[in-house]
């Protein structure tokens, strides 16, 4: 059997599955449901489904938190359930490369590594890169060339902030904030101002169909949940001010950071992203007018590329497909990390 090579960008609720043999990238819920705790009898889209609708019995599970993975066993079952073969099994020898945040220890980087070396997913080769490293790339930068460039990935439950220059990366940040802080934020503040209860789900959608940064104002949101004055079911209209209110709030520490970081720059490099201007990458990243609503808060311009969700993955799908990028990724490996054998 041929050999297989998967990329992997594995988000808070979203895994990006890259397969070099079809050339093509799908993506999956990164969920699993667990029945009675011990028993897993779904994962991935079929899982997610299940959110906030399952018996008590059954919970629904996230193996990554906070951009790391928290349940390596049941991340490990996800992953072989979603990379078998037809036949049911893996091919011999796979490789694997596999996006990582930057900003986080050595043995949370270990953990990407040991989920394909130490499972049956039969690895011959797990390489990692910084997520950073992979959206400049997916973002179509010349990272190799490029004097300076800034990269915020606005995902799940993290936002990465990168400062990049010549093939590397000069300064990094991962913030543990995300898409859900905002959707628990809508939540607080519906229950505040409308006395009605949504789920997370429910506020994700509210957010995604509100007009946050348009030039539809007053524009609102039919939502179903709990009256609370009436203690019953309803719907109830949710207008665009209370998701605006959140996004924003969920924004200036951000801004905050991007600005603080770009302090540090040195002149050369903060000279090329104000010339190229910054990047944004990740689910988030695809609300409309967030990037005039960043230039406007930090004066820095910003952009947003094609199908930022999906820029880490294609960042690693060019690493597996170019021989000038696949030194940008790396294995553990590697006499630098023999410390960690």
């Amino acid at each position: 059997m041929a050999r297989s090579i998967y990329g992997l960008d594995l988000g808070t609720y979203q895994l990006k599955i890259y397969d070099k043999k079809e050339n093509r990238i799908r993506t999956v819920k990164n969920a699993v449901a667990v029945r009675n705790e011990t028993e897993i009898f779904a994962t991935g889209d079929r899982a997610y489904e299940m959110y906030e609708k399952a018996p008590g019995e059954i919970t629904i599970e996230f193996p990554m938190k906070e951009g790391v993975i928290s349940r390596i066993g049941e991340m490990q079952y996800l992953l072989e359930s979603e990379l078998k073969t037809e036949e049911g099994f893996f091919s011999r020898g796979t490789e694997y490369v596999i996006a990582v945040p930057t900003d986080v220890t050595e043995m949370e980087k270990k953990a990407f590594f040991d989920l394909l070396i130490y499972s049956s997913a039969r690895a011959k080769e797990v390489r990692i890169v910084e997520r950073g490293v992979a959206d400049a790339i997916g973002a179509g930068i010349d990272i190799k060339q490029e004097t300076g460039a800034a990269i915020v990935n606005i995902g799940g439950e993290t936002t990465d902030i990168s400062v990049l220059s010549r093939g590397g990366i000069v300064l990094n940040r991962l913030l543990k904030t995300g898409g859900a802080s905002i959707d628990r934020a809508i939540i607080t503040l519906v229950r505040r101002h409308l006395d009605f209860v949504i789920g997370r789900l429910t506020a994700e959608a509210v957010r995604i169909q509100s007009s946050v940064f348009g030039e539809e104002q007053g524009h609102a949101v039919m939502a179903a949940g709990r009256d609370l004055v009436r203690s019953r079911p309803g719907i109830k209209e949710i207008p665009d001010y209370i998701v605006r209110t959140a996004v924003k709030e969920f924004l200036k520490p951000c801004g905050e950071a991007v600005s603080l970081m770009l302090e540090q720059a040195p002149p050369d490099v903060l000279a090329a992203i104000r010339k190229r201007g910054i990047c944004l990458t990740g689910g988030i990243a695809c609300t409309k007018g967030l990037d005039r609503y960043m230039e406007e808060k930090t004066g820095i311009p910003f952009y947003t590329v094609k199908e930022p969700h999906l820029s880490a993955i294609r960042g690693v799908r060019d690493i597996l497909l170019s021989d000038d990028l696949k030194d940008l990724a790396y294995s553990m490996k590697d006499e630098n990390y023999r410390w960690m054998r």
